[in-house]
């Protein structure tokens, strides 16, 4: 199984980037606008429209709040197995770090899933650089 992890810096308080993370169906509009277009909830899963048009399920699986924790899976006919962890610590009063660790298979999709992780950070990134602004 193929593991890729992201740490990602962001330029806002801990509390602000979880109350993003755990609002499940707002990646579109809080996390990651223009990455994501839509996210529209479907019991405990979301349907995810990102703007390279692809759709996919994700399955809530756990949204810990304590440890400021959010857990999915993404179903699919493409993928034999795909969950993910997000983790928001803090980094001092004003900053903190997205801990992203997705484990994929195949194993083949990986580079694929490491770009999209990559636009995804850079997306996260410009939405809480506006949020401080």
């Amino acid at each position: 199984m193929a593991s890729i992890h992201k740490d990602i810096p962001l330029s806002a308080p801990a509390h602000e980037v979880w109350d993003a993370v755990r609002d499940f169906g707002a990646l579109h509009t809080r996390l990651v606008p223009g990455f994501v277009l839509d996210t529209r909830l479907d019991g405990d899963a979301r349907i995810v429209s990102f703007a390279n048009g692809t759709v996919a399920r994700e399955l809530l699986v756990d949204c810990d709040e304590a440890r400021r924790r959010l857990v999915y899976a993404v179903i699919s006919e493409r993928l034999r197995q795909h969950s993910a962890s997000v983790q928001v610590i803090a980094d001092g009063e004003a900053r903190c770090r997205l801990l992203w660790t997705v484990d994929v298979l195949p194993h083949e999709i990986a580079p694929y899933m490491n770009g999209q992780m990559d636009l995804a950070a850079s997306a996260m990134q410009k939405a809480f650089e506006k949020v401080c602004a």
